[in-house]
């Protein structure tokens, strides 16, 4: 099988930008690298955009609306059911590639990354099918609007999976989109450019401008011709682009930062809530701004919790991303594999107790940016490790004496973005939830359910994505009076 690198170079994509249905040379000479995490070598250049770039593709976003906005809701399904048949038949290739670019184990890439991120475009088409846009009340008419052109910032732990979430409502709703996803997973953008286009969207509808936030990030969330920006990221980043967006007094939708608790109540099944937890909260390297890495405990059951853990940890395997024994790869860059680093000295420095883990990689990795899975105990809520997101796999377990106390705990942070609770008794289970103040609650671990609304409370961020309320960031509302 050709493998993504040689697929973009043959077709001469990594040279390229994708704007106005067709594949541009950049208006500059920046380059960009992409570094393969398992090795830690460069595997590819590839063209960084400017703000002569983002002009471009906003123009051509701008012009494509008119007619795109137009359009039926049975046109755009039948182009997002094209789009989701040819992602299906690209997976592997899809898989490879995120493998390549940020280190996950081609097993999850596979089982999770590639199908989670089609899901998407099957929610947006699901919604869009039955969706009312317009609706009677009185004899007024409550019209829903597609709000203009998107700029769609996408990160780099999650790329394709963040692509398709935003992209799909964006294009469902009837707005035409500029993508710039992470300079530090760029391949799978410039792969899911080329099925759009296969799959027959107007030109200007998608554009694609490889970039920089400081440079690219910035002109699109400054650009006047840009009606919302939605951004995945961290907070830093969130508010750099919320304070850029302010003088167009565009929407802007943000998910960000997390430090999310896992709340394992009294009456739960230890050995279920604490194993699941684990893996829950080391599930693509703890890289998820919702990963549950703050596990409130018992403080009568903190041994046995801790034992748990333990075991749970050593079922992990980190290696070789392309290795079918390993279950984790690689951390996705260099930068976050020194913050996970620092982090872990960090909590050794606090007094935290460590359970698992600690600094350096895994025995018999010497090269790589490979991670210890990492578990502190006797952690309390002021630590760092206990405020910070460090996004890797670091575990903080934090006891507590009361359901009121535990509550508080995991309150006690500035984001808000999900949140587990475990318990056999149902109706607490609910009243701790309900308590809890984050976006997206899970109760004894349920299945995924793409279309449950995710965003954030606080410092996690503002907006909605995933189902019904995914679609309606990308929408206006406009009363007509009348009308009946």
């Amino acid at each position: 099988m050709i493998t993504p690198l040689e697929h973009l170079s043959r077709n001469g994509r990594l040279d390229t930008f994708f704007i106005d249905g067709q594949w541009l040379e950049p208006r500059g000479s920046a380059k960009g690298v992409v570094v393969n995490p398992a090795t830690e070598e460069t595997v590819a250049h590839f063209a960084l955009g400017n703000g002569e770039d983002v002009d471009a593709a906003v123009s051509a976003a701008r012009r494509a609306f008119a007619t795109w906005s137009r359009t039926t809701p049975e046109y755009r399904a039948a182009l997002l059911d094209r789009l989701q048949t040819l992602l299906e038949a690209r997976s592997e290739l899809f898989a490879q590639c995120l493998s390549l670019e940020m280190g996950a184990a081609i097993g999850y890439a596979r089982s999770a990354q590639v199908p989670l991120a089609i899901a998407h475009v099957t929610v947006a088409r699901d919604v869009l099918e039955t969706f009312p846009f317009v609706r009677q009340r009185g004899r007024t008419a409550v019209a829903h609007e597609p709000i203009g052109v998107c700029a769609l910032i996408t990160p780099w732990n999650w790329p394709l999976y963040q692509i398709t979430a935003k992209v799909s409502p964006a294009l469902a709703a009837g707005c035409t989109v500029v993508l710039k996803p992470s300079e530090l997973s760029p391949l799978d953008a410039l792969l899911f450019a080329e099925t759009i286009e296969e799959a027959g969207f107007p030109n200007g509808v998608f554009n694609l401008v490889n970039g920089d936030g400081p440079c690219v990030g910035s002109a699109l969330a400054s650009h006047p011709d840009v009606d919302m920006i939605s951004i995945t990221g961290s907070t830093r980043a969130g508010v750099a682009v919320a304070q850029a967006a302010a003088p167009t007094v565009k929407r802007v939708a943000q998910e960000l930062g997390g430090k999310s608790p896992n709340v394992i109540l009294p009456d739960a099944d230890l050995d279920r809530a604490v194993s699941m937890g684990i893996a829950a909260a080391f599930r693509n390297l703890g890289q998820s701004c919702s990963a549950p890495t703050r596990m409130i405990v018992p403080r009568a059951m903190l041994s046995e919790i801790e034992s748990i853990a333990r075991r749970a940890a050593d079922e992990i395997t980190v290696g070789d991303p392309l290795s079918k024994a390993s279950t984790h790869g690689a951390i996705a860059n260099r930068a976050q594999f020194d913050r996970i680093q620092t982090m872990i000295g960090v909590g050794i420095a606090e007094g935290a107790t460590l359970v698992t883990g600690g600094e350096g990689r895994p025995a018999g990795l010497n090269a790589g940016f490979y991670v210890k899975p990492t578990i502190f105990s006797e952690v309390r809520t002021d630590m760092r490790i206990a405020q910070e997101e460090i996004f890797g796999p670091v575990l903080c377990l934090i006891p507590y004496d009361t359901v009121e106390e535990a509550i508080a705990i995991a309150n006690h942070t500035v984001y808000g973005l999900g949140a587990h609770v475990q318990g056999k008794n149902i109706d607490v289970v609910k009243d701790v939830a309900s308590r809890i103040r984050c976006g997206q609650v899970h109760l004894n671990y349920p299945a995924w359910d793409p279309h449950a609304p995710f965003g954030g409370f606080k410092q996690s961020g503002n907006g909605r994505e995933f189902g019904i309320e995914g679609m309606l960031e990308y929408l206006e509302v406009k009363s007509i009076l009348g009308y009946f």
